[in-house]
């Protein structure tokens, strides 16, 4: 039965090797978004500084959009991971939302802000 509570969540050292982890990540994905970020700004003046063709407006909109898109998504993950730093605080990190089991280490590592196992994931398609 001690092993079946166990088995409830990750213990407190297991929480802290994955808030590092989460932590690196986060800092990674702050740089990067501030750099998308760096690139929406310099493309806009570059539009306005040019005065360039219409072909070339054109490609740069599509490039700015892109960052855009790119950047909006950056701050997703972002978000995600500072989800994943609350349910460590509140030591429901790593528990499938689904099945109530915990999701295994390597899922975790790879994907750390993941809150539904692989079994969960394939279930709903």
């Amino acid at each position: 039965m001690a092993d079946d509570k166990k088995q409830l969540r990750y213990s407190d050292e297991e929480l802290v090797e994955f808030k590092e982890l989460i932590e690196q990540k986060l800092e990674a994905a702050v740089k990067e978004f501030d750099y998308l970020q760096e690139q929406v700004k310099n493309s806009s003046s570059e539009v306005s500084t040019k005065n360039a063709l219409s072909l070339d407006e054109g490609s740069v909109t599509m490039e700015k959009e892109y960052i855009n898109k790119m950047a909006a998504r950056q701050s997703k993950y972002i978000q995600h991971l500072r989800n994943a730093l609350i349910r460590i605080d509140n030591k429901t990190y790593g528990i499938c939302r689904e099945t109530k089991k915990l999701i295994s280490k390597d899922r975790l590592r790879i994907v750390p802000h993941a809150t539904l196992s692989i079994a969960a994931k394939k279930a709903r398609g």
